[in-house]
Order: C-alpha cells, then structure tokens, then sequence
C-alpha cells in the first residue's frame, strides 16, 4: 500500500508535535508502527479532553 507525501508528513508532524521526537526517527517507523504511535497518541487526547471515540 503507498501513500502520499502528504499524509507521511501529516504523521510525522502530529507525533513530533506530542512527543517531540526528532524527524529522522519518526521516519524510521515502519507505517503500521507510525499508525500505531497515532493511534495511541489519539486515544490519550481523547482522555485527556473527555471525550469518547466518536469525539462526542
């Protein structure tokens, strides 16, 4: 599966953002290991903000 150079640096952008890790290894992630990093990342803002996972 590829994807745009866009989406990859909205992935890397959104993990540098929360938890400031260099460029360079956030493109060492494989993409399902960055999809999860995501994911996690996601979940924790949920919680944080009070919110459920349609966002509610």
């Amino acid at each position: 599966m590829t994807y745009t150079a866009e989406r990859l640096w909205e992935e890397a952008v959104y993990v540098a953002y929360y938890l400031h890790w260099p460029l360079d290894a956030i493109l060492e992630l494989e993409h399902p290991a960055r999809v999860q990093v995501i994911k996690e990342l996601n979940g924790i803002h949920r919680k944080i903000n009070g919110t459920d996972e349609e966002g509610r």
